[in-house]
């Protein structure tokens, strides 16, 4: 597997920063407008949700590389034969709501079928934080031994802001942060800490143990593409004020 050198460079800084529109989202006109603000914001990459014409739609109006998330292995084949750069097993976060969870053998077995129908493709793993932490830890282990180059943290639905302002935002972000910090001392991996990041967070993501993180709701809900190219630059700012001492990630 050799991953894209955009996203090794910004790994090494612990500077990446994946903007996400949505694993249930296939509203072009939307996607379209996240990924551009993607591209002017300064964003590292894109993650959208599995679909050819949405991968079609992407790779013809951003140069950045492109993730594609589901839950589904089958679906991953085509995205990736349109021209998807990556793949993502998880964004679980869509899920919650309809009652829909992922134990850890399920997210495993998902990883080891995925990584045998593309053995070359980067594959990034979300760790469900509906696990306790340390059996968030002992999945994450068992991933990278699956072949999962990339674990990805999550928790903003588990959290429970009684704050508001940045009092609540670090409140929001406190379970993937948490989530990051044990993570990230146990594999060689990068860990990109996303769900219910925001400016305030990124860069205590990264002094955690990230190597960058992922953003969603932050940018794809808002309702204009310059305040999404406001944000995203907002966040590739704070990521800037980080501590930028390089990690080769084996």
């Amino acid at each position: 597997m050799t991953m894209h050198s955009t996203l090794q460079r910004a790994f090494a800084i612990r500077r990446a920063l994946k903007v996400i529109s949505g694993l249930n989202n296939f509203d072009a006109a939307n996607v379209a407008a996240v990924v551009k603000a993607a591209e002017i914001g300064g964003a590292t990459f894109v993650d959208i949700a599995a679909d050819v014409e949405l991968v079609k739609l992407a790779k013809s109006i951003t140069s950045l590389p492109v993730c594609v998330s589901a839950v589904e292995p089958d679906k991953f084949l085509q995205a990736v034969a349109a021209g998807a750069d990556l793949i993502e097993i998880g964004n679980f976060d869509s899920f919650y709501a309809q009652g829909r969870t992922f134990a850890a053998p399920e997210v495993l077995a998902l990883t080891r079928t995925t990584r045998a129908l593309l053995p070359e493709i980067t594959l990034s793993v979300t760790v469900p934080h509906i696990l306790t932490l340390d059996k968030q830890v002992q999945l994450a282990e068992e991933l990278v031994k699956a072949g999962a180059d990339i674990i990805q943290t999550e928790g903003g639905t588990s959290s429970k802001p009684t704050h508001g302002g940045t009092l609540g935002l670090i409140e929001k972000a406190t379970p993937t942060l948490a989530a990051a910090y044990e993570i990230s001392r146990v594999v060689s991996v990068p860990v990109l800490c996303a769900s219910g990041i925001s400016n305030v967070t990124a860069p205590l993501a990264t002094a955690a143990g990230a190597a960058g993180v992922g953003v969603g709701s932050a940018i794809n809900q808002l309702n204009s593409e310059i305040a999404m190219i406001a944000a995203v630059r907002s966040l590739v700012e704070a990521l800037a004020t980080t501590n930028t001492s390089s990690h080769n990630f084996a």
